[in-house]
This record gives structure tokens, sequence and C-alpha cells, in this order.
């Protein structure tokens, strides 16, 4: 037993981190309730493990006694003298009390109190170590599922992704290895829990600051994030340097540095954004590449209409308004898209114009303008094309023909001159 309770205690604190002294300190506390029990109430009774061979034995503090009243107070000076020469009565001493079958009784209490001590001191060294990395990326091997939480080895810890903190579109397989964002560090009842995530928005700002330098010296700041993870990620930057490119920055050369995020995003889309003071530019940028006509604010609300062309409509709203949605986001705006309005004529309404445009050539009437518009004249283009004897046979234009020639005529030069 005494080999075995060495090795365990070298185990655990090779494993756990734990140093072995406090364990034995801990032993000792339970061997001592045990000591308690078998000897019964010594005087200052403690135990003490033998750091080299692993013995345990039990001493209790006895003073000696010309005739004994109580064994479990006092020592008779005979045997006191077997144990220091020069002993005198009244003398306190240390006795060794350890009973016997102490061995078995105290090998029972010790594994108790070691694999109690063990799994409290495991807690607070949990604890103490990630209490203060919390948002730090660590990387781990999937372990077990329980239930949709995924339990993942840390090396010396063991952490939970919860099915909350997952992408929906990713799929684990034991043995997996991967990386997570610590998201927080909860004291549970039944000890702490390292809780990771790999859908929380800040484990993408985490990803870019460990790949884009100039982001994690401050040069590039984050202005905002929206993210649905697994599938689009939005990310706003600003640079207060203007030589610096906040966009082209975190690209990369070739675009490297972005693929190798997306990469670990295993392929969600991440479109990086210059931000702007200007909401107007600001919202422009978020929905390119769909060109936008015009827009309508309520600051009040904190709302804003944002019309395009029907052709720009499903590229501004994106698949499933995904587009639309993150920019909201992104903005902290809400906002509305919507096709640009355009109104269809009526026939009556073109003919109206086009009475309207011949009747502003200079000696032409408005009911004169009507008949030629009625002929099938529509304009000062078609007017030219007419010959003399074509307008003599419209119904109130034939006595003033060749007055409206010359009106036309007129007319034509007139913008051909405005035109040089």
């Amino acid at each position: 037993m005494n080999a075995e309770f060495l090795a365990n205690l070298e185990f655990w604190e090779r494993e756990k981190g734990i140093r072995k002294e406090v364990l034995i300190e801990a032993v000792e506390e339970a061997l001592l309730s045990a000591a308690k029990k078998a000897i019964g109430p010594a005087r200052n009774l403690r135990c003490e493990i033998d750091k080299q061979n692993g013995d345990i034995k039990a001493f209790a503090h006895l003073i000696v006694a010309d005739k004994v009243l109580s064994k479990h107070d006092q020592i008779s000076l005979f045997d006191a003298h077997r144990i220091k020469k020069d002993a005198e009565i009244g003398e306190e001493i240390e006795v060794e009390v350890t009973p016997t079958n102490f061995g078995r009784i105290a090998s029972q209490s010790a594994k108790q109190a070691l694999m109690q001590h063990i799994r409290k001191a495991e807690k607070a060294l949990i604890f103490a170590e990630f209490k203060d990395r919390t948002g730090d990326i660590v990387s781990g091997t999937v372990r077990r599922f329980d239930r949709s939480d995924v339990s993942i080895d840390l090396g010396r810890y063991e952490a939970i992704l919860p099915n909350r903190e997952r992408v929906p579109t990713e799929e684990y397989q034991i043995g997996d290895r991967i990386r997570c964002f610590v998201k927080t560090v909860e004291n549970a009842n039944h000890g702490p829990e390292i809780i990771l995530s790999r859908s929380d928005p800040e484990f993408v700002i985490k990803l870019f600051k460990l790949e884009v330098s100039e982001i994690n010296d401050g040069t590039i700041e984050v202005k905002g994030i929206a993210r649905e993870p697994g599938f689009r990620t939005k990310l706003a930057v600003f640079s207060k340097d203007p030589r610096v490119d906040p966009v082209g920055a975190c690209v990369g050369l070739r675009g490297q540095r972005v693929k190798n995020i997306v990469r670990e995003l295993n392929n969600e889309k991440v479109d990086i954004i210059k931000w702007d003071p200007v909401i107007e530019v600001f919202i422009a940028n978020a929905l390119s590449p769909a060109k936008l006509k015009s827009f309508e604010l309520d600051e009040t609300r904190r709302r804003i209409k944002v019309v395009v062309s029907e052709d720009q409509l499903s590229l501004a709203i994106g698949k499933r308004g995904q587009n639309a949605r993150l920019t909201s986001k992104l903005c902290n705006w809400h906002v509305d898209i919507d096709a640009e309005r355009i109104t269809e004529l009526t026939f009556e309404d073109k003919v109206a114009l086009a009475v309207e445009s011949v009747a502003a050539i200079p000696g032409i009437s408005a009911d004169q303008a009507n008949a030629l518009v009625h002929a099938g004249f529509l304009s000062l283009e078609d007017l030219l094309q007419a010959e003399k004897d074509d307008l003599v046979e419209i119904e109130g234009i034939a006595e003033n023909a060749e007055g409206l020639c010359e009106a036309i005529q007129a007319e034509s030069a007139r913008r051909n001159e405005e035109g040089q």
C-alpha cells in the first residue's frame, strides 16, 4: 500500500500540477480523523506520513504520571523512560500510538481524502489559470459528446463547447483538433467550468487580431461586427493612420490573411468593410457591391430607407435577406431596402405629352398640335420629315400648312444653332 500510495501522489503531482506536499497534508488531515475513531480521544493526536517510504504513524502528547488514571492522556514513568530516559513526572512527551491494523483503515481514509482534495485542488487550478484567459483562443481535441454539447480536452483540463456556442454548419468527430474562443469561466455547483465558443463574433475579431498585426498594435480599429455563424460575417474597420488602407491590410497580400481566417471558419464568408462616420457612406460600403440610388433617414427612430433600382434589389437584400439583416446589425440602424418605383405612362398620357411637345414649337397652336399628333406627327423630328402636301390633308391644318412648314423649319434652325 505504501509504495502504491507514494506512486499515486507522484502521478497526481505530475498530471495535475498539485504539489506532493499539499496532497500529503490533505491526507494527514483525513488520517487524523480516522485515528481519532480508532484510538479514541488521545491528547493532541496527530498523524504523519513518512515521505520516503509512505509509512503511516499516529502520535499523541501524553503526560508522565506516577499512576495512570487515563490511558488517553497519561503514560507511566516506566514507559516514558523507554521513550525518553530523562523523562520526569508531569512532563509532556510525544508517544507513538499507532493502533493495530491502522494501515488498512488509514488506506481507505487516505484514498478518499486524496481524491476529494485532488478534485478540489483541480477546480481551484482551473479557475486560477483560466479566470484571466477569457477572450483567448485555445486549441483542444474532441473527447466526447454529451447530447449536443462537446467536451474538449485542453491537455491538463477539460472544457465544454455547449450546443448554443456551436456553429450550426459544423460537425465534429472524436479526435478532431479544433480551436475555440474562451467565452467564460463559470463557477458552477460542481466546480469551475470552462465554456468555449466558435459562434461568438468575438472569436472572429480575435482571429483577425492574431492574423493582422495592424489590428493587434492598434493602427486599425474594429468598429463593429455582425455575424451569422457558418454563413456570413461583416466586419467594419477603420484606420487611425491615413496612410494605411484598413480593408487592404485585413485582406492581406493576395488575400492571404483573410483566407487563413476563412479556412479556420470552415469557408464562412467574411466581408471586410471600411467604416465611415457618415451613415449613408457606411451603409453604402456595407451593402456593396449593390448600387444605391437614394436614402431617407429617420434619426429619431434610427431607421434608414435605401432605394435601389429593381435589378439591384436582390443583390442589396441578399439571400434570405441576409445582407440587409447583417448591415442593420453592423450599423446599428434599421435598414429598409426598396426598389425604385417607375410610373408606367398610359396611352392618353403619352398623347398629351406629345401634344404638349408639338405645341411648344412657336407658331403652332394647341388645336393644331392636337391635330398633328393624332395624324401621327409626335415630335419636331416627325414634322421635319413631312411634306406640305402631307399637312394639307390634315383636317384643320390645310389653310395654315405653309405657315406651319415655315414655323417647323425656323424651330429646327434655332435648335441647331443652340446645339453648336
